[in-house]
């Protein structure tokens, strides 16, 4: 348990815990009763709007991203950082003050949606890095761990509340209430001196950097398998907005409480997966795509589910399971990637992570348009389990393994072949801890 939480010891980063801890309950705040304003106040239950809405949010994240990525790995992130909040901070008002005058309409939350997509864009790949200049590389796994734990944290927490507020007093006060949850985060930054920031490198001013952050994942094929599992599951996997939204407002019948609960409750499950993944030493590959195809499973169980407490249930595995593998891939890309040009990197992988949304959303919407909110979530399970086959054909090709039986421990084994040099082939079979030792051939069957 020590262990699960050491980067909290240290000064800078408890700082920004607790001011990122704040500030994404806001930001959960916000995006429920934005997604509720458009679903139930602007719309007739469209799910389609939704998908629209979340398109334009996170769009920017994809044709941004090289952009965004040298600018992380550029300029000096703290003063990006206070930029950034501030802009969004800006951003949250303005609408806020619109809905509450009664004056909004559907193209006005259209329109703040792409641009708080614009500023998302560049602040991603910031925040993502900045925490490398607040700990150490031995500690940097458990701290992005306990970052998701932050975000999952307050994502039990602020859709709860924006429920209840959204139905008391109405969306548009939940916007100036995040407003000044931003507060927390930009007083959190002016307490941490920038002379207690360790100076990691920057890349080099000229032509051609954007280029080489492409050239470097280019010639990575481990993060370029973990990066096309991201696109799949975060495109058609991840939209739990709009599946919850459907599967709550039309198959249930129930209001923007029930929503928010729902929301709450799949995040007990990402909680938990967030604090099992800063528990590990480091990342793993077979971490992330284990629990990419769990969560299909899992998704496929809730859209069966036969009413709105079962659905409830079979939630917490599902954001168990999708966190434990977003933390793990995100663990596994920062500390693999050279520090120079980890802002590139990471901007990429945020770009394919919520990028896809424009794509996946809207067909996502569609689906449970026409065919019901549970096919919707019918696609999430399949992109779960197409991840998953994706990413152990690469492990069993890239390791040059063959799954066996083992008559011994009763299960399945990988072994891997090496060849001998005199033109025959001797076998090795993969530990739990990625090392290999020797192995009778008489105990695998059906290699």
């Amino acid at each position: 348990m020590r262990s699960t939480f050491k980067s909290l010891h240290i000064l800078n980063y408890r700082i920004w815990f607790i001011g990122a801890l704040v500030s994404n309950i806001g930001t959960w705040m916000q995006r429920t009763a934005q997604d509720w304003l458009v679903f139930d106040h602007l719309t007739d239950q469209d799910a389609g709007a939704m998908g629209v809405t979340m398109a334009l949010q996170l769009g920017p994240q994809l044709f941004l991203a090289p952009v965004a990525g040298l600018v992380a790995d550029r300029f000096n992130r703290k003063r990006l950082l206070v930029l950034t909040q501030s802009a969004m901070a800006l951003l949250s008002a303005a609408l806020g003050v619109l809905v509450v005058s009664g004056a909004a309409q559907l193209w006005h939350v259209y329109v703040f949606a792409l641009l708080l997509g614009v500023v998302s864009a560049v602040d991603a790949p910031v925040r993502q890095t900045f925490v490398s200049e607040l700990v150490r590389d031995d500690y940097l796994p458990n701290a992005v761990a306990l970052n998701s734990a932050s975000f999952n944290v307050a994502r039990m927490i602020g859709p709860a509340v924006a429920g209840v507020l959204t139905v008391a007093i109405g969306p548009g006060w939940v916007f100036l209430v995040n407003t000044a949850t931003f507060m927390a985060l930009l007083l959190s930054l002016a307490k941490i001196p920038s002379a207690s920031l360790r100076q990691l490198p920057r890349a080099a001013a000229g032509k051609g950097r954007i280029r080489e952050g492409l050239r470097y994942v280019q010639y990575r094929p481990d993060i370029v398998v973990v990066l096309v599992a991201v696109f799949i599951v975060g495109t058609l996997g991840l939209n739990f907005v709009l599946f919850i939204a459907a599967m709550v407002g039309t198959e249930f019948g129930l209001d923007a409480g029930a929503f928010g609960l729902m929301n709450s409750i799949m995040a007990i499950g990402s909680v938990v997966g967030a604090l099992l993944s800063a528990g590990r030493k480091k990342p793993r590959m077979r971490v992330i795509f284990g629990a990419a195809g769990a969560f299909g499973v899992t998704s496929g169980l809730a859209a069966m589910a036969p009413d709105y407490f079962w659905y409830g249930i079979t939630l917490v595995p599902v954001g168990l399971f999708a966190i434990t593998m977003m933390t793990s891939a995100n663990g596994y890309v920062q500390t693999t990637t050279d520090p120079v040009m980890r802002g590139r990197v990471m901007a990429l992988y945020m770009a394919i992570f919520m990028g896809g949304t424009p794509i996946g959303a809207p067909l996502v919407g569609w689906v449970a348009n026409v065919a019901g909110a549970r096919w919707s979530m019918g696609v999430a399970a399949a992109s779960g389990v197409a991840a998953a086959l994706i990413g152990m054909v690469w492990i069993v090709r890239a390791k040059h393994l063959r799954i066996a039986f083992n008559r011994r421990a009763r299960g399945l084994r990988f072994f891997r072949v090496v060849p001998d040099g005199g033109g025959h082939h001797a076998e090795t079979t993969e530990t739990t801890d990625g090392a290999a030792r020797g192995t009778n051939p008489d105990d695998a069957v059906g290699r």
